[in-house]
């Protein structure tokens, strides 16, 4: 009887280790950038460069609009857009630049 209790002991022993928890960390919060958190307190379109994209906008509703260099009716408000802001470039007004294609 004696080695019964013994060998009772010995697998009562095996099954009270304790298993490794496997908690995971939460990741630290990052903090917010600067650039998110900081907004401009100025405009960055002049109101005259927006009467130049509103003329352009009346000129394409109306049929009147023509691209550049082929002359042919924009029909797209994009295009319309573009253009008004390209004048206004053209004309010094404050716009900002053009961004880069790539």
């Amino acid at each position: 009887m004696a080695m019964k209790k013994a060998a009772a002991k010995k697998v009562s022993s095996k099954k009270t280790v304790k298993k490794k928890s496997a908690t995971k960390k939460a990741p630290a919060k990052k903090a917010a950038s600067k650039k998110a958190a900081k907004k401009s307190s100025t405009r960055k379109y002049s109101p005259s460069a927006s009467k130049n994209v509103e003329t352009e906008m009346r000129e394409m509703k109306k049929g009147t609009l023509k691209s550049g260099r082929s002359g042919k009716k924009v029909t797209s408000r994009k295009q319309a857009i573009a253009i008004g802001l390209s004048e206004a470039r053209r004309a010094g007004k404050k716009v900002p630049p053009q961004p880069e294609k790539g």
